[in-house]
């Protein structure tokens, strides 16, 4: 399969860091200044996608196990990887999704408490070689990201220890990547986030 030419961002954070705000912007941002972009999410970015997203995080009188729980996401990103993003890559776009594998290493990993390898390796699998060539954490403490959080997601209602832990993932997997995240304080007023996202981007994107 030829390699993509595009690049992959992933903006990762707890509940309520304001993933979909800075993507917005930052998307804008980006087409102002010639990139063609791709904006899209996980769970929930191809047509089955928004099914299994449904079934996560809305589903009331069904709620999956942590071993289900892992293999519906990785089922979402698989058909994400196939139906969006490789082709995207592969027609040189950039494609900025909010949620990727470190989501799932973070969710279902260091908080569900599901095997590390087992869970790293299975994302493997089911993003078919594509990796992110940036991964954006917006980070704020979790009592703050669970004020600002809308919406009936499920996760918002788990126990704040849940959250910490989910938190620790991301922080534990950014220190181990350093080259390919970058950790932004997401407690700052949004347009001062906004500008540390756009000169981080401006350091990893090749030249529109």
């Amino acid at each position: 399969m030829p390699e993509a030419s595009g690049s992959l961002v992933a903006f990762e954070g707890t509940e309520g860091a304001g993933k979909s705000t800075q993507i917005g912007l930052a998307s804008a941002a980006l087409q102002g200044e010639g990139f063609e972009i791709v904006t899209t999410s996980e769970p929930g970015g191809t047509r089955l996608g928004g099914a299994i997203r449904h079934l996560l995080l809305h589903q009331r009188d069904a709620i999956p196990t942590a071993l289900a729980e892992l293999f519906l996401y990785l089922a979402d990103r698989a058909q994400h990887v196939s139906e969006v993003i490789r082709p995207a890559l592969a027609a040189g776009r950039v494609v900025l999704t909010d949620r990727f594998s470190a989501s799932t290493i973070a969710y279902q990993s260091y908080g569900r408490g599901l095997d590390l390898a087992a869970v790293t390796q299975a994302d493997a699998w089911a993003r078919q070689g594509v990796a992110p060539r940036l991964t954006i954490l917006l980070d704020c403490p979790v009592h703050l990201g669970l004020q600002r959080a809308r919406g009936d997601d499920r996760f918002h209602s788990e126990e704040t220890p849940f959250h910490e832990r989910v938190r620790h993932g991301f922080h534990t997997l950014a220190a181990a990547d350093t080259t390919r995240w970058s950790i932004i304080d997401a407690t700052q007023p949004a347009a001062a986030v906004h500008d540390q996202v756009m000169r981080t981007l401006r350091q990893h994107l090749p030249a529109s």
